[in-house]
């Protein structure tokens, strides 16, 4: 069993804020149909580029964390400051990746619901996972993870 005191204790855990927001936006299409993309563009095609370049990002970051020997799940403590691989550009790589993965499916399926579920799940990421994380990582690791904050960006 994970040690619960030492988690960022986020709101929800991502995969699932996602899969509630990739729902929604599916839902809202079946019963609001509104596509929003002129019908000679390839949108199967670009929408499967955009989400197979959100795969390789999401792949890419967890990849990263899990062979610097921190944990990925955040109800498991971090156990390291990991600054490589994507971690090098954006603090929060796997996250820009699901944003990524939205993008792709909504134009994929020519649906705008899905784009405008991005919102909601981009106000719960931001302020009931990453500012938790934020505050536990500045608690549990302290100047060195101040270091890194201050050296990349907590998105682009």
């Amino acid at each position: 069993m994970a040690d619960t005191a030492d988690t960022a204790h986020v709101i929800i855990r991502p995969p699932l804020a996602w899969g509630l927001a990739v729902l929604a936006g599916l839902a809202l299409d079946w019963l609001v149909p509104l596509p929003f993309l002129p019908p000679d563009l390839p949108a199967g095609w670009l929408g499967a580029m955009v989400f197979v370049l959100a795969l390789a990002l999401f792949a890419w970051a967890i990849v990263t964390m899990t062979r610097a020997g921190s944990n990925v799940p955040t109800n498991r403590p971090t156990t390291a400051i990991v600054e490589s691989g994507p971690y090098r550009f954006t603090r929060n790589p796997i996250y820009l990746g699901m944003f990524l993965g939205l993008i792709g499916l909504a134009i994929g399926f020519d649906n705008p619901w899905l784009l405008a579920m991005l919102v909601p799940f981009a106000l719960v990421i931001r302020f009931g996972v990453v500012a938790r994380e934020e505050a536990y990582l500045d608690r549990k690791f302290g100047n060195v993870y101040r270091g890194y904050r201050s050296r990349v960006r907590r998105w682009l």
